[in-house]
């Protein structure tokens, strides 16, 4: 690993295995604003993977909020879905009164990027919502495009109209929510039938996202998520490990837990303090 590499937060190497650090919403730090543009373009020089959350407006398009309404991320009000194009250009972020980030606008931030750059389109609404108009904007804008992207989603339905019309991009599957569900209702071995289930079915994903607390109780009860995963040929990324104090560096109860999911080798870390985590894992490796 270079010295340029741990200066800028982008991956962790650890007994012979690379882990990836994902800039979480466009944030290298959690200082930096939300869904920020000039963080996602130095992310696109430097060969960052990255995330950024997705919302389908009245007309089809997207914009990037993780929120169904615009209260609390925006200066606007109401429910993304029943916005058009017009309706948000006047809208601003409500740090720094920023202009949104349109899908129209995306699209042509992207045809510049490292080779190694990797964003993640987390799809927050589901393929009723989305419906074959949004899959079509999506086809039409992100169809030639230089970057590298991944297209992620709890929604299976969504991820497989994703991979019929743009065969080309990434594709990904986050089953947390149902896991919990069932490991609550069925247990552990049903958790590992329904992952494997998803594993290979027809979404055929690159990268499967897995809460970092579901990963690590299943590890302690026996269930290796991870290389489950692995053996059937997908990436995981564990979401989300954000330090609470990223200028001390871990806690105690933090490097318990950090050790645990890294023994495990995740491809991949979501977090919103990439290069703290990775200067603190250097200090505590080094004791």
């Amino acid at each position: 690993m270079t010295r340029l590499l741990d200066a800028q937060g982008l991956e962790i190497s650890h007994e012979g295995h690379r882990t990836r650090l994902k800039w979480h919403r466009l944030r290298k730090r959690f200082a930096d604003p939300l869904f920020s543009a000039e963080v996602m373009a130095e992310g696109f020089a430097v060969g960052a993977s990255m995330e950024l959350d997705l919302r389908v407006r009245a007309d089809g398009g997207f914009v990037v909020l993780h929120d169904e309404d615009l209260e609390g991320e925006t200066t606007g009000f109401g429910p993304i879905a029943k916005k058009s194009l017009g309706d948000l250009r006047n809208i601003r972020m409500q740090e720094g009164g920023r202009p949104l980030i349109l899908s129209e606008d995306l699209a042509a931030m992207m045809q510049s990027t490292h080779p190694a750059a990797l964003l993640q389109f987390d799809m927050k609404d589901d393929f009723e919502a989305i419906g074959a108009r949004g899959i079509e904007h999506l086809a039409a804008h992100f169809r030639d495009i230089a970057a590298s992207v991944i297209v992620s989603g709890g929604s299976l339905d969504l991820i497989v109209a994703v991979k019929e019309k743009l065969p080309h991009l990434l594709r990904g599957i986050d089953p947390t929510d149902k896991l919990y569900d069932i490991r609550k209702v069925s247990g552990w071995k049903a958790v590992e039938t329904d992952l494997r289930a998803d594993l290979r079915g027809p979404t055929e994903p690159d990268t499967v996202y897995l809460h970092w607390p579901l990963v690590l109780g299943a590890a302690k009860d026996g269930l290796d998520m991870i290389g489950l995963c692995q053996d059937e040929g997908k990436r995981v990324d564990a979401w989300t490990f954000t330090l609470k104090d990223p200028e001390a560096g871990f806690s105690e109860e933090e490097w318990k837990n950090f050790q645990a999911l890294m023994a495990l080798k995740p491809d991949q870390i979501t977090t919103d303090e990439a290069p703290a985590t990775e200067r603190a894992w250097r200090q505590r490796m080094a004791d």
